[in-house]
């Protein structure tokens, strides 16, 4: 079965956390491994808070080259679990207001850090997945960021006018073309659209429309089978 690399970006997007990847200063050449949160940018790139304290930061500073394994949180064996590493670079950034309102939409906890003078934010510019969907279902793609991704102050506006019709106890953490990041009682959950359109117009109208297909304006409890 063929792979796309939506796949790639709907894992990413249901994730907290992951393992990065980056070659050791200490210990040169091999390989050295974080358990660290993440956030994603408007076009599906992982964006870390690190301090430069942190022997991963100063791995990344020697040389960007970089993974970053997710997996979903299926119970059973992790063998069974949909999961992925992606290969990249990383390099430092600076983020405006409506980029780290949307990085700490994806990590709260991140909040207290950002007044540490310490911590800067470093973004992983993709090139390659490896993607294991299932049995049969594995193989290498290309990175494809997303295309024509909502202007920052366009996502803010549509989110805002989202969270006034959402029930109590469900929030809306970001929305793209592809669809909506949803928290549900602490989890977050991706629901899919389809637009008939281009522009925020059109994705608010198709976003609208899941959610009420789903059930979701009037109840927090949603049915089975709602999210991908």
């Amino acid at each position: 079965m063929k792979l796309d690399y939506t796949e790639v970006r709907r894992l990413l997007r249901t994730g907290r956390s992951g393992a990065l990847g980056s070659i050791s200063v200490a210990m040169s050449g091999y390989p050295f491994v974080s358990l660290l949160p993440y956030g994603l940018d408007a076009r599906g790139r992982p964006l870390f808070l690190l301090s430069r304290l942190a022997e991963h930061t100063k791995n990344l500073l020697a040389d960007p080259r970089a993974s970053l394994m997710v997996s979903d949180e299926a119970p059973g064996s992790s063998l069974e679990r949909v999961r992925l590493t992606l290969l990249g670079t990383m390099d430092r950034v600076d983020l405006d207001e409506f980029g780290r309102a949307r990085f700490l939409r994806y990590s709260p906890n991140s909040a207290e850090f950002l007044d540490w003078g310490d911590f800067s934010f470093f973004r992983m510019e993709p090139l390659k997945a490896r993607f294991i969907g299932g049995f049969g279902r594995m193989g290498w793609l290309d990175a494809v960021p997303l295309n024509d991704p909502l202007e920052p102050a366009e996502e803010t506006a549509l989110l805002e006018a989202l969270a006034r019709r959402l029930p109590v106890g469900m929030g809306v953490e970001g929305l793209d073309p592809e669809g909506a990041d949803l928290l549900v009682a602490g989890v977050r959950r991706r629901i899919a659209v389809e637009p008939m359109g281009t522009g925020p117009a059109a994705l608010f109208e198709a976003t609208c429309d899941a959610l009420d297909r789903a059930g979701l304006f009037e109840s927090a409890d949603p049915p089975a089978g709602v999210f991908v």
